[in-house]
């Protein structure tokens, strides 16, 4: 599969992504936890159908020690008994945020209440800013059809 666009080499896209990278380094040096981090990112990538952030985000997170279950189980977490009540809350606003045209309403009330019981209000602004992020990178690479399974850990950073 060959991507409709590189956006290494188009020099709009340079500079916008320039920003994007430095947006994505102030979220992962925020206090929302790594893993929950990674769980998310790679939860709304597998909705919309971003493989190559689904590669990025697995190779990040395994490479961070992620076990191999866990990430195996990300897309079923409602019923996997590996995850946090905090990062289940998490994962829980990140496919409302996500669906939010399925959702019709976004993120309901009792689901935010639930995020805010697991994390204080810049953890918690740190998770939409993700939530966010990843719904936007994931349409750029969606659209432009950029090609999965070449990902190094860190390769970005």
């Amino acid at each position: 599969m060959d991507a409709r666009l590189n956006y290494f080499a188009d020099p709009t896209a340079g500079k916008a992504l320039k920003h994007l990278m430095t947006a994505g380094r102030t979220i992962k040096d925020s206090p929302l936890p790594a893993a929950t981090q990674e769980l998310v990112a790679l939860r709304v990538s597998q909705i919309n159908g971003c493989a190559v952030c689904i590669d990025m985000h697995t190779k990040e997170a395994a490479a961070a020690g992620e076990t191999s279950v866990r990430l195996n189980l990300v897309a079923a977490w409602r019923e996997a008994t590996v995850f946090t009540e905090a990062e289940r809350a998490a994962l829980q606003l990140a496919e409302q945020g996500t669906r939010i045209a399925d959702a019709a309403g976004g993120v309901t009330d009792e689901v935010w209440a639930c995020a805010a019981e697991h994390y204080d209000e810049e953890q918690l602004t740190a998770l939409v800013i993700l939530v966010s992020f990843m719904n936007m990178v994931n349409r750029l690479n969606v659209i432009t059809r950029q090609p999965a399974g070449d990902y190094e850990p860190g390769q970005f950073h």
